[in-house]
Parts: C-alpha cells; sequence; structure tokens
C-alpha cells in the first residue's frame, strides 16, 4: 500500500527564528554587494584589456602604478565580498523554502535569475579564491571563464537592482519601528569584510607587510627581497643556459641595422635606473629598483620607426606568457627598461638573469623574463 504524501501545512513549513531574516538587513547587504561587484567587475575589466588589448587600445604607461592598484583593489576587494555574501545568502536563505515555490511564471523567471546570479557569485569567488591560491584544481582556463562569468553576473545583477530597486528604496528610506537592532549584526558583517582585506592588502601595501596573513605573497619575500610568481625551474629555464657564454640579445625585424649583442656588450651601454613595481595579476605586488638598458636607446640603436611595435621572446620553452608585445607608449617611456639588475645585484635566475623587461603600469605576466630577442614589426 502506498501511502500519500501530507500535504505541507504551516505547521510544516521550517520555521527560522532569527529576526535578522528580514528586508532591510537583505537591502543592506544587497546595495554593499552591488558596489562590490561593480567594483570587481570593471577593475577586471581594466586587468583583462591590459593583458589582452583590442588592436584599438593602446594603454598608457603613466601613471606608473595604476595597474597595481587597480589589480590590488579587484583581488582584495573580492576577497572581502566574501563575509558579504555569505551573509546575504544566509539573511535570505529562508525564502527558499516559501510555499508554492512559483506563483506566477513572472516569478519562475525571477527566482531563475536569482539561482543564476547567485550561481555567478559563488563561481566568481571560488575560482578567483583558488587561482590566487596557484591552485588550478578545474579544468577550464580560468582567465577566459572568469572573464565570461563576470558578464552573466553583471548582467543578472543589473536585472535583479531593477526588479528590486523600488521596494529596497522603500525599505531602507522608510525607519524601522519594530524595535529590532540590525546594526550590531551589519557592523559584524563590515568588521569581518575589513579583517579579510587589512589581512591581505599587505601583498600590495608593503607598509602593511606584515599583516598580510592570508596573502599568497608578501612584498620583501623571494630572491633579492623581491616576490617570484613563475621560477626559472617551472619555465624550463637552467643556468646553464642562461649563463651560456654564447647568449646574445638579437633585435630583428623592421629594422634599418639588427643587434646581436652579448651581456658583456649591453653592461657597456649606457645604464639608467627606475623604480617600479611588480604588480601580479594575483593582486599581490612589490617595488624594487632597476637598473639597466632603456629599450628605446636599443630600439634606436637599430633604426626603429617611431610607431613600431615590439615582441619580446622569453628564453621560455612555452607558455602563455613566453612572449609579450610592448606598445610604442610604453617603448618610448624613458622608465622601460631592459633591466640586468635589481636592488644593486645582478638579476637573479628567477627574475630572469641574464636579461629581463621592466616598464611602468603593465601587467607582471608581460614583463617578459629570460629575454633573448627583440623582434620589431
Amino acid at each position: 500500500m502506498v501511502r500519500r504524501a501530507e500535504p505541507l501545512t504551516p505547521s510544516r513549513v521550517p520555521r527560522f527564528k532569527s529576526r535578522l531574516h528580514d528586508e532591510r538587513v537583505a537591502a543592506w547587504l544587497g546595495i554593499w554587494l552591488g558596489v562590490a561587484f561593480t567594483t570587481a567587475f570593471v577593475t577586471g575589466l581594466i586587468s583583462h584589456f591590459m593583458q589582452q588589448p583590442p588592436g584599438w587600445l593602446m594603454w598608457p604607461s603613466r601613471p606608473v602604478n595604476l595597474y597595481r592598484v587597480t589589480q590590488g583593489l579587484h583581488v582584495i576587494g573580492g576577497l572581502a565580498t566574501i563575509p558579504l555574501l555569505l551573509a546575504k545568502m544566509w539573511t535570505v536563505y529562508p525564502r527558499l523554502f516559501q510555499r508554492p515555490p512559483v506563483r506566477s511564471v513572472g516569478h519562475a523567471v525571477e527566482r531563475a535569475l536569482i539561482f543564476v546570479l547567485v550561481g555567478a557569485a559563488l563561481f566568481q569567488l571560488v575560482t578567483g579564491v583558488l587561482n590566487i591560491s596557484y591552485w588550478y584544481a578545474f579544468p577550464f582556463f580560468f582567465t577566459s571563464a572568469h572573464y565570461w562569468t563576470a558578464y552573466i553576473l553583471v548582467g543578472s545583477l543589473v536585472i535583479h537592482v531593477v526588479n528590486k530597486w523600488p521596494k529596497v528604496q522603500r525599505t531602507v528610506m522608510k525607519r524601522p519601528e519594530d524595535g529590532l537592532d540590525r546594526r550590531g549584526f551589519l557592523l559584524g558583517v563590515a568588521a569581518a569584510s575589513g579583517t579579510v582585506a587589512v589581512t591581505t592588502v599587505g601583498e600590495a601595501f608593503s607598509p602593511l607587510a606584515k599583516a598580510a596573513l592570508l596573502a599568497p605573497r608578501r612584498p620583501g619575500v623571494g630572491p633579492q627581497g623581491v616576490p617570484v610568481n613563475r621560477s626559472a625551474y617551472a619555465a624550463g629555464v637552467s643556468l646553464a643556459a642562461a649563463g651560456d657564454p654564447a647568449w646574445r640579445l638579437r633585435v630583428t625585424g623592421r629594422v634599418q641595422r639588427e643587434l646581436s649583442l652579448s651581456l658583456e656588450e649591453l653592461q657597456t651601454l649606457p645604464s639608467h635606473s627606475a623604480r617600479l613595481p611588480i604588480a601580479c595579476v594575483e593582486g599581490w605586488s612589490a617595488g624594487a629598483t632597476w637598473h639597466g638598458i632603456r629599450l628605446r636607446d636599443l630600439l634606436h640603436m637599430a633604426g626603429v620607426a617611431g610607431d613600431a611595435r615590439v615582441r619580446l621572446v622569453s628564453m621560455e620553452a612555452r607558455g602563455l606568457f613566453r612572449t609579450s608585445w610592448v606598445s610604442p607608449r610604453h617603448w618610448h617611456d624613458p622608465l622601460t627598461l631592459l633591466a640586468l639588475i635589481v636592488n644593486g645585484e645582478p638579476l637573479d635566475l628567477d627574475h630572469g638573469f641574464p636579461c629581463r623587461l621592466i616598464a611602468p603600469n603593465r601587467p607582471g605576466v608581460h614583463q617578459t623574463k629570460w629575454v633573448r630577442q627583440v623582434v620589431v614589426v
């Protein structure tokens, strides 16, 4: 005999005792999340288009620390968003048990979009944390997935805001009369987000480096006082190959004079210094003093046109970033160097010995190490 399921009566609906599961708390958390995700979206686009610029877009070389600031804000702000999202989900999750679950076609579409919004937000934050932890436990290419999911997230967020904004305005602007103390809960969530930010901001802001307990990299920790994201071993570059006396830096392509210079010959050229950061896409950055030859001086020696684009080729055998492009704005900048020295010492192998690029306002993955060829196109 099959027993018929009992109907869901009000007494059988799960009870949620906390009075903080209310619209006012949800509205304030929603506003904060909207600001956080918008900031992450804008700074994420900056990072994406600086790494993969379309042909019509030429990023400036100044301000020197622009990418350092925007990418630090992207990662550190993203981490600080986690407590906000968890608090928002806790506040509204009782609505999952509303009966009936769908009241109309419009309500079904609304709930489906909320599912997309929450799923995209969780995907961005979880994969983002895994990426900055250098744990690639997923079978897809992080950069592409993170980029396209950002549009899904922002699109669903815009629709959700338009749908809920009249209710949010009424809820936030009207003074509550129920005597419920929401301020303590909201301050606790804000404190959690602030704690996450304070314990990670030191990865990009050196004075707070000692407090960077959650940061994957800290300024000052690494060869010659500069962190390393990709070592020579990981790149397949050996000391024997980098230190080979037969090594030459070649300048080829659309030039009047091809150049082939040994390390000793590079060291005899006029040297300049620049105080520039390595700013990584994972959010950390570290400043250092670099010495080397201005890239524009080397290109002028080869007789290069002023509007030429330049491609730097690494000794690295494989990898997406074994080459990088340098636009005219960057190679004309006097701070753009082919560095031979960092912090007063010859480059460590992990920092790109014998020669590496260092340029202002440029992602770390495009500061090509172990340079062996400069191709002018």
